[in-house]
């Protein structure tokens, strides 16, 4: 054989591994391409599958106050509904590991007492099934680092699994204990259920595994454990199982709670565990089966003219109507179908509260949130988000650009309007408690957000550049503030419950109270020239209308006050 033919072979044979290797390179890439989108796929399913259950959810809910007498149909309703919401929360999270997506971030808190008060949340799941169900945590509390939404669902699916496949009557324990060094905790759940035969334990982790190894009548998606062994080794931990066919299983779960096994951004050194909560990665089956009080369902057609205006925003037509229809007893609704159409009714209307959906298109609710927070006219308006994802990060996302509360669906909308009630009313408050001579405390107050405080306090740094000058008026006022008088006057009716008139009376009975208290010698008629009134008379009337007192009997109370107060 010469050369030239040696070398054809050859470089026909490196033809051939080059066009098998690309061939198998595509047929790889493929794969993958087409395994990513069914992941997509899969999430946006499960994310539209739960718009509708939260319709449903809010049908049932106004049909326990109208036909009351339908209590068990309603009850199975309920449980049906909350038993799909888990299965598509599972394939959401099941998704987002195998993207990778999923991430870690822990808090500091009493894991024990967390762990225990979880736990609780699962016992009417074990009455249902007859199971005498035990729980123990040595010690009982115990300071440390977790993530509780994976904790959450590692214990939820293990407890779940074990009266899932545990006899009637059965037995199912949780006990909690900790090592030596007290940097982890060791996490057992135990049944006497029928056992895992030994062939069977290869697959026990395995996605999509139909779970017959148990042998029991029962349903589920092959997700549950594989979901959380992945939970598990995210924590940096590790779970393995121990079975006896015929006498029952225990699954042991060891995860690290010290600081130093978790990097610094799986660490959250803000938000502490509260372990008195209600935990939203479950709902609680039995015990939501209780029927809702009537008073907690608008059902008249229209709220009074007076009532606060809320707009909903939802791209979802039947549950806007919804609400729309449930909420406006209350309320004056107004609504928009994306975030878009949501700032040109907010641009155009006065609103005192925004519901918003996340998903949506054009503008979603994040988006729209931030465009509401970082507009000096817009942005005392509190948001309401409601959601599909459940996610620790997802929540905090809301919180960062904003929002001020977070609903994931599906929810009730009983529990939506009390949210709406408890914003409201808390603006009520500050805005009827609120002392005249705390002006300045009140600009700091936590229930603003920081836009909100930097605005009062260049309107009250405003006004004092101006307090001798009786002609100030609210035109001036909106032109010094950069503003329209319209916009300034939503901005303090919103942030303070005064017009731009009152708003600046007040300031003015507030500064001539300072100045008693900082220059006792001063007359009251002094001081009325000083805080821009041209009639002392005028300055008693208006005094005595804001504060109930005429100026010189309330000058002399809080200078005597002060005065005792500098004695002791």
């Amino acid at each position: 054989m010469g050369s030239l033919e040696l070398q054809l072979i050859i470089f026909t044979f490196m033809l051939i591994a080059i066009f098998t290797t690309a061939r198998w390179l595509y047929i790889r890439s493929m794969r993958i391409k087409n395994r990513v989108q069914m992941s997509y796929l899969f999430t946006n399913i499960t994310h539209e599958l739960l718009t509708p259950l939260t319709i449903l959810s809010a049908s049932v809910e106004r049909l326990r106050a109208i036909r009351p007498e339908g209590k068990q149909e309603y009850d199975l309703m309920d449980l049906n509904i909350q038993r799909t919401v888990r299965l598509l929360q599972q394939i959401l999270e099941t998704s987002k590991s195998q993207a990778g997506e999923l991430k870690l971030l822990v808090s500091n808190g009493d894991v024990m007492r967390y762990i225990m008060e979880t736990a609780r949340c699962i016992e009417p799941l074990m009455s249902s099934k007859n199971h005498v169900f035990t729980i123990s945590c040595h010690p009982e509390s115990m300071m440390g680092w977790i993530d509780t939404d994976k904790l959450d669902k590692i214990i939820f699916n293990l407890l779940s699994n074990a009266a899932k496949y545990t006899n009637p009557n059965g037995r199912v324990a949780l006990d909690v204990t900790t090592n030596k060094r007290y940097d982890h905790i060791i996490i057992r759940v135990s049944d006497n259920g029928n056992g895992i035969p030994k062939d069977k334990m290869k697959n026990l982790f395995t996605r999509f595994y139909d779970g017959d190894y148990r042998r029991s009548q029962t349903t589920g998606t092959g997700l549950g454990l594989s979901l959380t062994r992945d939970l598990v080794y995210l924590h940096g931990g590790n779970i393995h199982c121990d079975s006896i066919e015929g006498q029952g299983t225990t699954f042991i779960v060891d995860l690290p709670i010290n600081k130093e096994a978790f990097t610094p951004t799986q660490i959250d050194e803000k938000n502490r565990i509260m372990a008195d909560i209600q935990h939203p990665s479950h709902p609680v089956l039995p015990d939501t089966l209780s029927p809702v009080e009537s008073a907690n369902i608008p059902v008249e057609p229209l709220a009074a003219e007076g009532s606060h205006r809320i707009l909903i925003v939802e791209d979802n037509i039947e549950l806007l109507l919804l609400m729309r229809q449930l909420l406006q007893s209350k309320y004056r609704i107004m609504t928009a179908t994306n975030g878009v159409e949501a700032l040109d009714v907010i641009r155009n209307n006065k609103i005192d509260l925004i519901v918003s959906d996340v998903m949506m298109p054009e503008m979603d609710g994040y988006e729209l949130t931030k465009q509401i927070k970082e507009d000096d006219a817009l942005s005392h308006l509190p948001i309401i988000l409601l959601t599909a994802k459940t996610q620790e990060s997802d929540r905090l996302e809301a919180l960062t650009v904003g929002a001020d509360e977070y609903i994931t669906k599906p929810f009730r909308l009983g529990d939506l309007q009390l949210r709406i009630d408890n914003i409201i009313a808390n603006r009520q408050r500050i805005h009827r408690d609120s002392p005249v001579e705390q002006e300045e405390e009140n600009e700091s107050d936590s229930t603003y957000t920081t836009l909100d405080q930097e605005f009062l306090k260049r309107a009250t740094e405003c006004l004092n550049e101006h307090i001798t000058d009786s002609d100030y008026d609210r035109d001036a006022f909106a032109a010094d503030m950069g503003a329209s008088a319209s916009t300034l006057y939503n901005k303090l009716r919103s942030l303070t419950g005064m017009n731009v008139t009152a708003f600046i009376r007040r300031h003015r009975i507030s500064t001539a109270c300072q100045m008693a208290k900082d220059y006792p010698d001063l007359r009251v008629s002094d001081i009325a020239y000083r805080v821009g009134f041209k009639d002392p008379k005028y300055f008693a009337t208006t005094f005595k209308k804001e504060m109930g007192h005429q100026p010189k009997e309330y000058f002399d109370i809080i200078r005597k006050v002060q005065s005792d107060s500098s004695a002791t």
